[in-house]
């Protein structure tokens, strides 16, 4: 057998650490309940591990080509072990009770450090062999799950680019949303800041250059749902309902796995860009206690956040995995002020009675000089959050176990939206007379619950049965006036509510046929999923949407004023776009991979779905891997995706009011605008057609490299071209032409509209780095480093034209604003550089981010904005005060940085924003935290 030491291929896998032994001598003496079956070597290595909650490393290739034993019943750790690897010629070669090196016989050990047996020792353990050689491989790595069906596969050698996200990191990073942490850890992942209406409640994050919703969102594996909300004034996330990765809490999560590839045929709509797949905490006991306190640099942004995890056993051999979060945050403000210049009263004339503004004769009201000209406030919403989840599993026969897992919370949020001056045209100076700031409330309550049972040899295949349910419902409430009422007006409205539900129910089925052609076996995989959705508009209180007609009396200084209906801010939900919408679709799919020699695999998916709205959808995947040397490995994959139009986008309609400019004016001004579903008439009138499905086709090279013992680096580029893109379209109107198309339908004329369409084709392209190094200074700790870079461009191929006769009325579809928000609205460079060093009881964690420039366009492109390159530092102390409790200290954006501000004529009239909410790193600043977290 060929000397482990001495083939520098060779890598090490951390074939699990789903949990640490607070005791190594009772963890080994103590009965487990185990439920192992015969397997390929390296997933019944993953699988003992966690069950025992230890941690094993073994050599990849000393894995590959072995099966190990089955493990059944309540048994000791050591003799449950001997039990798994009899006949696969691996030992034990360390063991310190809570780290378990194995090796085949004559292996030497693989790190310093990790030598000497102890006293937890198993009896039959060897004796420890000579040092390593100063390149012996010694990269640990877990095995994944996502983008394969297989479960002995690391990240190294998988096909195509995945991170792996480990829970310390997510606690190390003092980041409170999992959303945060991705977008700073991954390189090709942007979050979006920004946001107008309802669109503030919820940040996304996307891959590559493309739109949060063409990234898929799994837990556990299962499909996670969308939001109930579609952005509609989010500015980069507009016609975009993604997942809410924050409604799932952090403490439940052992892992991220982020797979950086288009994967529409293994997992089905959405996966344009990548999937992001969250694996959940299955250990059986122990459990954890965070507390983090902090704050702005401003003060402002005041954050705590309680959050715990427990493992519970269940019978003999299952678990119960608990955990509850609570998050309050307080708003920050990083709003402007009104210059002095602009009237906020209506002038006095000589008689000190209010006139209109620009009346000949008149005065400023005295009431200018001592006026509150700081009336908005942008930033960072008010948030509550309380999040439960679940894991639980548990083998009910010899062959079959049932599983379940589910996340619950609920979250109020509240915002800020644009100042009413009292001279506005939507203000009644009798209810508001010194102006109003809306304020938008957001009531949402989710959960998603799967329930699931797997076994093993059914005519020769582990299957997987499942069905997972989930909703999402918001219910909308605003401070606010509606003008058209009146005096009589009331302040306080119920908007409507918004409602998403998901029903899903998948069967997989996995196995090795032996086919006598290769060496290895090929690995199959198949399966079925038919999923219902389902949207539900619910219609606001009356007085949140009707025009109540009223009209100023002779002598006010608003007479002949026509006053917008409905409550100012966000709209209420009107009856006629109030309705239930839903859709089924079933799919099917196929997955093979083989090891046709040693140094080369493939694997070929391809998956059929039909959906009762569209049709059918065909979509493949060729995925490829060739080691060129040992420490050296190419891989590529082609693919076709598709994204089915959400229910959202066909059919959700509201009116708000935003920042716009009419011409002849230069400079933004509020207005209400309409959204149309592309069904409605007026819409159709405006050019609207059915929705389509974006269908994608995705290339990616890369190169997998280990130039030194303890490094990892891969290089992949890629290129993903995007057909039938639905957009949302950019305002159109106010014209004619708009105005006669909504009067037709019985909507407020004196408004401007947009619709979703299949707008464009684009293409985006490229680059991915990642370097992974570890080094050993002795009595100095060690640092594990991480550089990662990306560059993305996106471009439009194709777009769409209205037809000629609207074209002459003035009507674009997408307009340079829209362009802009895909090709230059978010960093196109991205570099990270991060640094973990531990020293005893000390941990110092330093990520440099480096974003590049961000270009927001406006209709005029004198007007544009830019966000010029910044770097954002994060760091985190720790210091391990015992061996359960550890005491941290640490800030995001270190040096308090903060975009380039505003010119004036875009902070709108009456100001609004200060910094430019373009920014990938938000337009609060620093943010500086203590943390304490305890382990049992």
């Amino acid at each position: 057998m060929r000397d482990w030491n001495r083939s520098a291929r060779r890598r090490l896998l951390c074939a699990a650490s789903a949990a640490w032994a607070l005791s190594a001598g009772a963890t080994l003496a103590q009965a487990m309940p185990f439920k192992i079956d015969a397997q390929p070597a390296a997933a019944g290595i993953r699988q003992f591990a966690r069950q025992a909650g230890v941690q094993i490393l073994v050599q990849s290739d000393a894995a590959q080509g072995r099966r190990t034993a089955p493990v059944r019943g309540a048994l000791p750790v050591d003799r449950a072990l001997e039990q798994l690897l009899a006949g696969t010629g691996l030992s034990v070669v360390s063991n310190d009770g809570k780290t378990i090196i194995l090796a085949p016989p004559r292996a030497g050990l693989i790190r310093t450090g990790w030598s000497g047996a102890g006293a937890g020792a198993m009896a039959a353990a060897p004796e420890p062999a000579p040092p390593p050689e100063p390149d012996a491989p010694s990269v640990i790595e877990e095995l994944i799950v996502t983008g394969t069906r297989s479960t002995s596969r690391t990240v190294t050698e998988s096909m195509a680019p995945i991170d792996v996200i480990s829970s310390a990191e997510l606690t190390k990073s003092g980041k409170q949303s999992t959303r945060d942490l991705i977008s700073t850890l991954v390189p090709s992942a942007n979050t979006s800041n920004s946001g107008a209406g309802a669109s503030f409640a919820i940040k996304t994050v996307s891959l590559r250059g493309l739109s949060a919703d063409q990234t898929l969102v799994l837990v556990d594996g299962k499909r996670r749902h969308n939001t109930a909300i579609l952005f509609v004034n989010g500015t980069t996330q507009n016609g975009q309902s993604p997942p809410d990765l924050d409604l799932i809490p952090s403490a439940a999560i052992e892992r991220i796995e982020v797979l950086r590839d288009g994967a529409s045929a293994q997992y089905g709509s959405d996966a344009l860009a990548g999937v992001i797949n969250v694996i959940l905490k299955k250990r059986p006991e122990g459990g954890s206690m965070t507390a983090l306190y902090g704050k702005t640099a401003e003060g402002d942004g005041e954050t705590g956040q309680l959050s715990g995890n427990i493992g519970l056993k269940l019978g003999e051999a299952g678990y119960l995995n608990l955990t509850g979060d609570v998050r309050i945050t307080d708003p920050t403000d990083r709003g402007d002020k009104t210059p002095n210049t602009t009237l906020m009263y209506f002038p006095r004339n000589a008689q000190g009675q209010p006139v209109r503004v620009g009346t000949a004769g008149s005065t400023p009201d005295p009431r200018e000089a001592t006026a509150n000209r700081h009336t908005s406030h942008p930033g960072s919403p008010q948030v509550q959050l309380f999040s439960l989840g679940y894991s639980a599993g548990s083998p009910i026969t010899d062959d079959i176990d049932v599983y379940s897992f589910g996340t619950f919370s609920s979250r109020n949020t509240a915002a800020w939206l644009t100042f009413r001056n009292p001279n506005a045209s939507n203000n009644i100076t009798a209810v508001n007379p010194d102006g109003y700031t809306p304020r938008l409330f957001l009531k949402d309550r989710d959960f998603q619950v799967a329930f699931g049972a797997k076994g093993s040899d059914v005519l020769g295949f582990d299957w997987d049965l499942s069905t997972t349910f989930s909703r999402d419902d918001v219910d909308y409430y605003e401070n606010s006036l509606n003008a058209s009422l009146g005096p009589a007006s009331p302040t306080y409205f119920y908007i409507g509510a918004l409602k998403f539900q998901e029903w899903t129910s998948n069967l997989d089925l996995t196995r090795e046929v032996e086919t006598g052609v290769f060496a290895e076996p090929l690995f199959v995989a198949l399966g079925a999923e038919y999923r219902d959705d389902k949207f539900e508009i619910v219609a606001g209180e009356p007085a949140s949407y009707v025009n109540g007609g009223y009209v100023a009396p002779a002598g006010s200084p608003q007479a002949g004023v026509v006053f917008a209906g409905g409550s100012q801010g966000v709209t209420g939900f009107p009856p006629f776009s109030a309705g239930s919408f839903s859709r089924d679709n079933i799919s099917a799919y196929l997955n093979v991979e083989q090891k046709v020699t040693e140094k080369l695999e493939f694997a070929l998916a391809g998956r059929f779905e039909h959906y009762s709205d569209f049709g059918d959808a065909k979509t493949f995947k060729l995925s490829s891997r060739y080691a060129i040397l040992p420490r050296l490995a190419i891989r590529g994959t082609a693919s076709t995706g598709f994204r089915a139009p959400s229910l959202q986008q066909q059919h959700y309609a509201s009116s708000s009011t935003i920042g716009v400019i009419v011409p002849p004016a230069t400079t933004t001004q509020l207005y209400p605008v309409q959204l149309l579903p592309p069904d409605n008439p007026a819409a159709i009138a405006l050019g609207a057609k059915p929705l389509r499905p974006e269908k994608s086709t995705n290339y990616s090279v890369g190169i997998v490299a280990q130039p030194l013992s303890r490094m990892n680096v891969t290089l992949d580029v890629y290129q993903i071209k995007i057909d039938n893109r639905i957009l949302q379209s950019g305002t159109l109107g106010p014209n004619v032409a708009v105005s006669t198309a909504l009067a037709s339908q019985g909507l407020n004329p004196q408004q401007a509209a947009f619709y979703y369409g299949n707008f464009a084709d684009t293409k985006t392209r490229g680059v991915d780095f990642v370097v992974d190094y570890r080094t050993d200074f002795g009595d100095f700790g060690s640092v594990r480093w991480t550089l990662s870079a990306n560059h993305t461009k996106n471009e439009f191929t194709r777009v769409v034209q209205p037809p000629a006769a609207l074209a002459v009325a003035g009507i674009v579809y997408i307009d340079r604003v829209k362009i802009g928000d895909l090709t230059v609205g978010a960093p196109k460079d991205k570099f990270i550089l991060g640094a973990d060093w531990t020293l005893g009881k000390f941990d110092t964690n330093l990520r440099l981010t480096r974003y590049g420039e961000v270009i927001q366009r406006t209709s005029l492109a004198a007007n544009d904005e830019t966000v010029s390159p910044k770097l954002i530092v994060d760091l985190d102390l720790s210091y391990a005060a015992t061996d359960n409790i550890t005491l941290s200290v640490g800030a995001n954006n270190l040096l308090d940085a903060y975009p380039d501000s505003v010119r004036a004529a875009n902070r709108g009239t009456p100001a609004f924003a200060y910094y430019n909410q373009y920014s990938p790193y938000g337009i609060s600043g620093g943010f500086y935290y203590a943390r304490v977290a305890a382990r049992f």
